[in-house]
Order: structure tokens, then C-alpha cells, then sequence
């Protein structure tokens, strides 16, 4: 067996490139760690990757054999713990809880979550747009995930740092994820608690009294999913993007002028750099050779959606086809995301009401000079400190 690459590391935050083709040496299936002696097949080739994802008989999304050689104070636990809920279960279970998910949001329509999404951007401009400068992360992408989902999932806006400050640390795998994990239950576990008392038109309430019947235990899984799901991907999403955009000029200045869609850049995004870098996990119901590779059974195996971006940018010759949709940031096969469009629609309306209430925004640092989140799920910029003329946007009658 190879020596595993230990994407736990720092320095793979800093330099995923060199961590993907240490990976690729292996051959299309690698051998890496998720965290200290948590050993994960890797998988850095996209037909081997499709090869995966749609095949259900072979490949279980269930982890509960793995979580039994699992320590229980493991950092890794808050991301691949088993719940009963769409992405950790198979067959009839995931169709059932899945329907819900689609069914609920589907009540979400495109209008008024567009209103949503300009209402968080309002607020929290107006807490730093005076000042002439922000941290487009912990400003900005971060409370802002936090502020939209609040919202669709009906807790008031005072609740949503809790959620930014246990999903930070849970995907990071850090010392404290433990800790994260338990504060983020007890946060979704009041909010079922409050809607279980007092319906409201959200979709907490929506997949309460949705007609498959699901257990409030059921809900309060899915919703434990579907927030984190929403909140730190496309949080990534967004900051990824407008480092990328600001990062280049000309590009700012042909979105700015309406002669580029910011689409274009969010699915740069999704193509180039992808937010959730490895995930998709899986695990052979039995042990069987794959791609040339012995996989044993109860050993995760991760789809990197990282690296299979980098070859295909690489095999492009560095060539960007933004409307490429061959990607799979999406995932594929029978769990592939079921919510982009709802992902795609937040992520540009937030760009766009950002970049019209402040069309000026300018990087502190080159693009080149920014650094990364630690962790082995992630590519998520630590910060990004930007300037702009300072701007008060609830004085009356200001509006992009």
C-alpha cells in the first residue's frame, strides 16, 4: 500500500495541485487520510468517478460499519457520521427522504427567494458598507449562507451565528468539531422543537407536515443535512467567485457593466475550483477490485471533485469554458445534488446585489497571496479584505 497522502495537512490548504498529483501517481483510485490514522480511497479520475456515482448496487452510502473503527471523539466524525437522512441512506430510505427535500423546496419560488437573498445582502452591507472596507468571508459569504437559511428554515436572523460557527469548525475537522457537531444539533434541535409547537411558512414546517409522514426525528436529520449542505458550499461558492472576479479586472469590469453575466463566473467556479473539493463518500458493500485498485470494505472511499477539476483544467491547457457543464461539482448518479438551481439562483443574486450596491470593490491582496481553510472536505479562502467608497445603503431611497 502507498504511502497515504494526508490531506489533514496545512499544506494542502496552500497547494491542493501538489496533493492531487501525489494522488494521481497512485493511478486513478489513490490512497489519502482524511485525518491522524483515518485512512480514505481517493478517487482523482473522472471515469472511474462516474463509474462510481452510478452504481448503486456495488457502492453503499451508509457508514455505520466504518463508524464502529471509528474513535467516538474523532474530528472527522462531524462530517461522515451516520444519520438517518437522504445522503447517508440507499435505496427506498434515500428516494423517500430525498422526495421530501425536492417537494419542500420546490414551495420556494424563484421570486421570493431572490427577495430573500437581497434582503441579507442589505443588512449586511449596511453593517460594513460605512466603513470603506470588509472582509468579503466573515462579512460577507459566511453570515450571509447563515442569514438566507435562517430565513427558509424559519429562525429569526439573531440565530444564524450560531449556525456560521459550528459549520465552520465541524468541515475543518478541527479539535473542537466535537464540540461544533453538539452545538449545531442543539440549534437545529430547537428550531424542530419550536416548529413542532408553531407552524410557520417555511420549510422546517413543509417537511413537518409533508404527506410521506416523516418522524420529527426524520426531519430534524434532513434539516440537519440541508443546512449544512446549503450553508459552507455555497458560502465557498460565492467567496470563490468573487475572489476570481475582483482578482481580474477586466473581468470585474465586464460584469460590472452588464456585458458578462456573473453566471459565468459562479460556473467557473463550479468547473476550475470547486467549493467542496472530496466528498461523495462511499463504501464498498463488499471488497472488490476497482480501477485496478483492491478496495476493502468499511474503508471510506472519497470522491475528490477537487482534483478532477484540475485535470480537467490542466488537460484544457488552462483553458476556460465557463459554460462547460461537465463538471462534477453537482455530484451524479441517483445522489447527485438535488437543489443547484436554488444553489446557482443565490449565489448570483448575492454577486450581483453586492457588486451593484458596491461596484468598486477592490482587493487588499493579488489573488496569489490569499490563503486557504484548513481541512480535507473544503477550498474555502480564510479571508478576503477588500476597499471600497464607504456606503451607507439604508438611507432613504438608495437602491441598485
Amino acid at each position: 500500500m502507498a504511502t497515504p497522502v494526508r490531506l489533514w495537512e496545512d499544506g494542502f490548504a496552500a497547494d491542493p495541485h501538489g496533493y492531487y498529483e501525489l494522488l494521481r501517481s497512485q493511478g486513478p483510485v489513490g490512497w489519502g487520510e482524511l485525518a491522524p490514522g483515518i485512512p480514505a480511497y481517493v478517487v482523482t479520475d473522472r471515469r472511474a468517478a462516474l463509474d462510481l456515482l452510478h452504481d448503486s448496487e456495488t457502492w453503499s452510502h451508509d457508514p455505520r460499519p466504518w463508524e464502529t473503527t471509528i474513535a467516538e471523539d474523532s474530528p472527522i466524525l462531524g462530517m461522515m457520521r451516520w444519520r438517518p437522512n437522504t445522503l447517508w441512506s440507499d435505496g427506498p430510505a434515500h428516494i423517500r427522504y430525498r422526495r421530501t427535500l425536492v417537494d419542500a423546496f420546490s414551495l420556494v419560488e424563484p421570486h421570493d427567494l431572490r427577495e430573500r437573498v437581497h434582503r441579507a445582502v442589505d443588512i449586511l452591507v449596511s453593517r460594513f458598507g460605512p466603513a470603506g472596507h470588509a472582509d468579503l468571508v466573515s462579512d460577507f459569504c459566511r453570515p450571509l449562507m447563515a442569514l438566507i437559511f435562517n430565513n427558509l428554515f424559519g429562525l429569526p436572523d439573531s440565530e444564524s451565528a450560531r449556525l456560521d460557527d459550528a459549520m465552520a469548525q465541524m468541515i475543518e475537522g478541527a479539535e473542537t468539531s466535537a464540540q461544533a457537531e453538539l452545538e449545531y444539533g442543539r440549534y437545529v434541535f430547537e428550531l424542530i422543537a419550536l416548529k413542532m409547537t408553531r407552524r410557520g411558512d417555511d420549510l422546517t414546517s413543509w417537511l413537518l407536515d409533508h404527506p410521506l409522514r416523516l418522524t420529527p426525528e426524520e426531519v430534524t436529520w434532513q434539516v440537519v443535512l440541508t443546512l449544512g449542505a446549503g450553508h459552507e458550499p455555497t458560502a465557498n461558492l460565492v467567496s470563490n467567485a468573487l475572489s476570481r472576479i475582483l482578482g481580474n479586472p477586466a473581468y470585474y469590469t465586464t460584469l460590472t457593466s452588464g456585458s458578462r453575466p456573473v453566471m459565468d463566473a459562479v460556473l467557473e467556479v463550479l468547473r476550475y475550483e470547486t467549493p467542496l473539493a472530496n466528498y461523495g463518500v462511499h463504501f464498498a458493500r463488499k471488497a472488490l477490485s476497482f480501477h485496478g485498485v483492491w478496495v476493502r470494505a468499511a474503508v471510506p472511499v472519497v470522491i475528490s471533485y477537487g482534483a478532477l477539476a484540475y485535470f480537467a483544467e490542466k488537460e484544457a491547457g488552462g483553458v476556460h469554458h465557463p459554460h462547460d457543464a461537465s463538471h462534477l461539482s453537482w455530484s451524479a448518479g441517483a445522489h447527485a445534488c438535488p437543489l443547484k438551481q436554488h444553489t446557482l439562483l443565490i449565489a448570483t443574486e448575492a454577486i450581483e446585489r453586492l457588486t451593484q450596491w458596491l461596484p468598486d470593490l477592490d482587493p487588499v491582496l493579488p489573488r496569489d497571496q490569499l490563503t486557504w481553510r484548513p481541512g480535507p472536505f473544503h477550498r474555502s479562502l480564510t479571508s478576503f479584505p477588500v476597499r471600497f467608497a464607504p456606503r451607507i445603503p439604508d438611507q432613504s431611497g438608495d437602491r441598485p
